[in-house]
C-alpha cells in the first residue's frame, strides 16, 4: 500500500523538481488561459463532441510526425486543423455535424495507433501522446505553445463580440447581417490550434477535462458574460497547474491528476448551483405562501 501512495504522491526532492519543470509549469499556466476561454464557446455551441473528435485527428497527426521525424507539434497542428476544417466547412448542422466526428474519430485513432506501432522508439513516447507527459516542454516547444496560445486568445479577441452573438443565436445573427459561416469556421480553427497544443500536456484521451469541463463548471455558476470566461479560465489553469504540481515525483502521467482536479471543481461547482437552486426555490415558496396568507 506504502509503494502505491508513493507511486502516485512522492514529494522527496520536490524544489529541485519544481526547478527543473518551470517550462512545464509556465506551459499550464498559459495553456489553462487559451484552454478556459475557447472553453466558453465550446459550451455555448454544443461541441464538447467536437473536441474530442478533433483530439483524435490531432493524434493522429502528432503519432504521425513522431515516427516520420517531422515534429509532434507540427503533426498535432496538422492533424487538429485538417479535422477543424473538415467540421467546420461539412457540419453546419448538429446531425451533420455529429456524423462527420463519428466518422473522423476511429479514423484518426486507426491511424494513429497504426503509427505508434511502427515507431521503433521508446514507448513513453507512445504512451505519452495519449495521457500527456510533463517532461516534454522544452524551450522549442513551450516557444511554439507561447505562439499558438496568443493566436488563439488574440484571434479570439477579435472576434469575441460577433462570436458570442452567432453562438447564442446563429439565425437572428446572420438577420443581422453577421457573417455566421465564417466565423464558425475561424472558430473551429482557434480550437484546432488549441487542441494541438493541449495534446502535448495531457494527452489526446483526456483533452475535455481542459476544453469543456472548466466552461461548464463556470456556467454552473454564473451565466454573467464577464465571470463566465474569468471562471473557465482561473479553473482550467488551476487543474492543469494543480495537476502538473501534484504530478511533479510521481511515476504516473499528469492526466489522471489534471482530470480529478477538474472534475472535483466541476462537482463543488454542481453542488454550489443546487443549493443556491434549492434557496431560491424555498424564498419562492416562503413568499407564495405568505400572499396566500
Amino acid at each position: 500500500m506504502n509503494d502505491l501512495w508513493s507511486a502516485i504522491f512522492d514529494f522527496s526532492d520536490y524544489g529541485e523538481l519544481i526547478a527543473l519543470l518551470r517550462n512545464s509549469i509556465f506551459a499550464g499556466a498559459v495553456l489553462g488561459i487559451a484552454g478556459g476561454l475557447i472553453g466558453v464557446f465550446v459550451m455555448q455551441r454544443d461541441m464538447a463532441f467536437a473536441v474530442h473528435g478533433i483530439s483524435e485527428l490531432s493524434f493522429a497527426g502528432a503519432s504521425a510526425g513522431l515516427l516520420l521525424g517531422l515534429g509532434v507539434v507540427q503533426g498535432a497542428i496538422v492533424g487538429s486543423l485538417v479535422a477543424a476544417a473538415l467540421i467546420g466547412l461539412l457540419g453546419s448542422r448538429a446531425r451533420d455535424r455529429n456524423s462527420i466526428i463519428a466518422v473522423l474519430m476511429p479514423f484518426g485513432l486507426g491511424i494513429g495507433i497504426l503509427c505508434l506501432a511502427l515507431f521503433p522508439g521508446r514507448s513513453a513516447n507512445k504512451f505519452g501522446l495519449l495521457t500527456g507527459q510533463i517532461v516534454a516542454v522544452d524551450d522549442p516547444r513551450l516557444n511554439s505553445l507561447l505562439i499558438i496560445c496568443a493566436i488563439v486568445v488574440v484571434g479570439l479577441a477579435v472576434v469575441w463580440r460577433p462570436l458570442v452573438f452567432a453562438s447564442l443565436d446563429a439565425d437572428v445573427a446572420i438577420a443581422r447581417g453577421v457573417p455566421a459561416r465564417w466565423l464558425s469556421l475561424v472558430f473551429m480553427m482557434l480550437l484546432g490550434l488549441t487542441i494541438a497544443v493541449s495534446v502535448q500536456i495531457v494527452g489526446a484521451l483526456l483533452v475535455l477535462s481542459i476544453l469543456v469541463t472548466p466552461a461548464a463548471a463556470a456556467l454552473r455558476l454564473t451565466a454573467s458574460p464577464v465571470w463566465v470566461p474569468v471562471l473557465s479560465v482561473v479553473f482550467a489553469t488551476v487543474s492543469l497547474v494543480g495537476g502538473i504540481l501534484l504530478a511533479l515525483g510521481a511515476s504516473v502521467p499528469i492526466s489522471p491528476y489534471v482530470t480529478t482536479i477538474s472534475f472535483l471543481i466541476y462537482l463543488v461547482a454542481r453542488v454550489i448551483s443546487w443549493q443556491r437552486h434549492r434557496t431560491r426555490r424555498g424564498r419562492i415558496t416562503s413568499t407564495t405562501e405568505v400572499v396566500t396568507a
